[in-house]
Order: structure tokens, then C-alpha cells, then sequence
């Protein structure tokens, strides 16, 4: 009698190129015989890869450490990966005693060999940097069959005083353009016909001879492929190179985010970001003329060491100014081993000063957003399904400048581009009536 297939359920947080690490792993261990688990229950492994960005998402992780624990039946492996393993390392394996595996980015490509190392008892942590892994050959099992995330960079070389991100992902590295071709190439077979292209400064991208801007119209020729994104990008690194690329390629998407951080130059030069208030400000004026139509989102921190009212009032114009579509906002979360936590003490900002600063900006941005958004009504605009939304009837698709836009599920699946005239807005979420429709593309086999 044929033994059961061991299983492995994936829990991800964190940003994208997260996401697509779990695809990675789950394609490593798929390739060894495992299934994937639709939950924690029984199952044989269970991985949860984890972000380091904020001390308020390793919190919630080793809260959901001890949560997962009661789903482990004898000989269950409890696993730890991404930033958050990358960053405690050993320390993790004394903080969670039911973990057996603790595995940094870098570390995937072993995950099967340690996991039979756990079952003998051995207990490990893996969190060497490996400057020319880039998972180039492994096929993942990926969780979205409309769209696909492309890792093209890993790591980051700009050392910003608040980010952990160089000590969790290591120096940047570009990975070979071929290689990114075939994997476009190989999703685009599949039926998927929107690819997002990753990196932690994803336009810096460098691989012998070959610039982003070479990437763009690389990917950007890929027969079906209609839809190119990319995230996240640096400000310093719009070449004219890269921006005449973005406004030439037909299937690049009219939409960038790109990370301000703080509308203050002197908050700007404390976090170390290598550009200007006027610098930043300078780099919008060059996508939006080379680009007609494009839609902006940010990230933006407030109560960063040292910021006043007069800089964080500066964020406020800077954010006017831009006319965001969105913003992910945050307060500034100190992280060990980053320079801001070495900022004299006297700069740190009281937190009820920051969580009002953080209220603010909030709702300066949904106000800007939602005045823009009204004017919209009655635009008719090209939207491709991506899934059933979360409640009623309804299916959410999104629009080339990444609007999200509710339309009808009758007659839809995911997959499906159609042309919707924009009918109602709660401010950020667009309902759409169709008006035309092109036929379902293929979808991923």
C-alpha cells in the first residue's frame, strides 16, 4: 500500500516578494512529493514566513507561533523563514520550543533536506547570505492563476536608517535577464497574462549588461503578456533609460508606486534617502510627462526621530502636492540593529504625537483620493478580474492605473478583461457597469 504524501501548509506575511518566496518553497517541497494544505490542521509541515519591517509584525507572528502550535499532531516540523528568521536567527529556536527549522531567505533551496534533519531531531537555523541564489530553476506553485510575481532582485544596497531590509535580504543582486524571460515566457503559456516584477529597488536592477530599462522591453515583448507592473521602485533610479521604456512599452501599466517616505528634505537626509523634498517632487514631474494618465501611491512614515510639525506638515503639502491615489502609511517602528536606533534619544517622537500625526495624513490622503475619485464617474476603462470580492455579488477586477473596481459576477470569471463604465466610488472602491467585453483569455492550467 502506497503511503500518503506528506503535506505542507504556508502562512505569509509581509510584502510580495514574501508572497512569492512561499510560491518558491512550496515548488521546492512539490518537487520532493509534498501536497499542499489548504490549513493547519494535521498537516505535516507547517511554514510561517514571516516580515521583519516592524516590530508590530514579529509581535504578531510569535503570537501566532504559540496559536498553530495546538494544530501540530506527532511529528508535525514547525518551521520559521523570511526576514523575521533571517533576523533572530537561533534565537527563535529558544523563543518557540515546538520550532524545529529557522530559514532565511537565502535558505530555500535546502528546506527539503532540513526538514528530514527535523524529523531525525535535529533542530537548525539557516541564515547565511548566498549572493548568487536567486531560485532561477525551481518551478513554483503559484497561488494566483491571473497574475504572476517576478523576482528580479534580491536584496538592497541602500541602507536607510529605519530599514532592516539589508540585514534580512543581504546586498542587492540582479538576476540574469534570460532567466526572467523564461519564467515570463512560462506563465504567460499557463494562460496568466499579468506579470509584476519585484525587487527591494526593483529599477536598480543591473545583470551584466542589461539595465531596467532593458528588462521592461524584454518582459514587455513577451507574446501574452498584456499587463506589466513593477514594485517596489527607488526615486533615485528613474534613468531617462527606464522612463522612456515604461512610456513605450504597450503592455506597461500607468501606474508606479513609489516610496516618498516623508515630504520633509531634512527628515528625508536623517533617514538616509539619498534624495530631496524637490528631488522626489522632480521625479513625479518626469513619470507624469512621459506618461499621461498616471496614477501614483507611496509609502509614507511619520514620528520618524527628529520630525517637527513644520517637517510633518511639509509631508502634508508634499502629499497634496503629488495627488496620491493611495498611501500605505505608517508610524516609525525602531528596529535593533538599524542606525535610527542610535538617533539621540532627545529626537524621539511621543507617541501620541505621532499616532495623531499618522491620523492625519490618513485622512488627508482619502480626502485628496476620494475628491479625484468622484471626478472619475462616467470613465470607461479596460479592467481585468481578478477575484471574487469579499462581500456580495460581485466580482473585483482592477484597471490598467490600479483601481479597484467591483463589476457584476454574472457572465465573469477571473481572467476576464471587459471595458466597465466607472458608476459609483465609496471613495477608494470603484463599482463599474460593463459596457463592452473582450473574451476570457485561457487560464492557468
Amino acid at each position: 500500500m502506497t503511503a500518503a504524501p506528506r503535506t505542507v501548509y504556508i502562512e505569509t506575511y509581509g510584502c510580495q516578494m514574501n508572497v512569492s518566496d512561499s510560491e518558491l518553497m512550496l515548488g521546492k517541497l512539490a518537487a520532493e512529493g509534498y501536497v499542499q494544505a489548504e490549513g493547519p490542521e494535521g498537516a505535516d509541515v507547517i511554514l510561517v514566513n514571516t516580515c521583519a519591517i516592524r516590530e508590530h509584525a514579529e509581535t504578531r507572528v510569535i503570537g501566532r507561533l504559540g496559536e498553530l502550535k495546538r494544530h501540530m499532531k506527532p511529528g508535525t516540523i514547525m518551521g520559521v523563514t523570511g526576514c523575521m528568521a533571517q533576523r533572530l536567527g537561533p534565537r527563535l529556536l529558544d523563543q518557540a520550543r515546538h520550532v524545529s527549522l529557522v530559514i532565511g531567505p537565502d535558505g530555500y533551496r535546502s528546506l527539503p533536506a532540513l526538514l528530514e534533519g527535523a524529523r531525525e531531531g535535529h533542530r537548525t537555523a539557516v541564515t547565511d547570505f548566498d549572493l548568487e541564489e536567486h531560485y532561477a530553476d525551481v518551478l513554483p506553485i503559484r497561488g494566483d492563476r491571473v497574475k504572476a510575481w517576478i523576482p528580479v532582485q534580491r536584496g538592497c544596497d541602500y541602507r536607510c536608517t529605519y530599514c532592516i531590509v539589508p540585514s534580512t535580504r543581504g546586498p542587492e543582486r540582479s538576476r540574469a535577464l534570460p532567466d526572467v524571460v523564461r519564467e515570463v515566457q512560462a506563465v504567460a503559456e499557463q494562460g496568466i497574462t499579468e506579470v509584476i516584477l519585484l525587487g527591494q529597488t526593483v529599477n536598480s536592477y543591473r545583470a551584466g549588461e542589461h539595465d531596467f530599462a532593458d528588462l521592461l522591453r524584454a518582459v514587455g515583448a513577451v507574446d501574452g503578456i498584456k499587463r506589466l507592473r513593477f514594485t517596489s521602485p527607488h526615486p533615485n533610479d528613474f534613468s531617462d533609460r527606464v522612463i522612456a521604456a515604461m512610456a513605450e512599452v504597450d503592455a506597461m501599466c500607468e501606474h508606479v508606486h513609489l516610496p516618498m517616505q516623508s515630504g520633509s528634505s531634512r527628515t528625508l537626509k536623517r533617514m538616509l534617502r539619498r534624495y530631496t523634498r524637490e528631488d522626489y517632487l522632480a521625479c513625479v514631474d518626469r513619470l507624469r510627462a512621459a506618461i499621461p494618465g498616471l496614477a501614483l501611491t507611496t509609502d509614507v512614515i511619520v514620528g520618524f526621530p527628529g520630525e517637527t510639525d513644520d517637517e510633518f506638515a511639509e509631508t502634508l503639502t508634499a502629499v497634496d502636492a503629488v495627488g496620491f491615489d493611495d498611501a500605505f502609511t505608517f508610524k516609525f517602528s525602531p528596529r535593533e540593529g538599524t542606525p535610527a536606533t542610535r538617533l539621540p534619544a532627545e529626537l524621539t517622537v511621543p507617541e501620541d504625537v505621532a499616532s495623531a500625526r499618522l491620523e492625519a495624513l490618513i485622512e488627508r490622503v482619502r480626502a485628496g483620493a476620494r475628491e479625484r475619485n468622484l471626478r472619475r464617474l462616467g470613465e470607461k476603462h479596460e479592467v481585468l478580474v481578478e477575484r471574487g470580492a469579499r462581500r456580495g455579488e460581485a466580482l473585483m477586477a482592477r484597471t490598467r492605473d490600479f483601481k479597484t473596481v467591483l463589476v457584476p459576477a454574472e457572465g465573469y470569471q477571473p481572467g476576464d478583461y471587459l471595458t466597465v463604465e466607472l458608476t459609483g466610488t465609496t471613495g477608494s472602491t470603484f463599482t463599474g457597469a460593463p459596457v463592452a467585453s473582450r473574451a476570457a483569455l485561457p487560464m492557468a492550467g
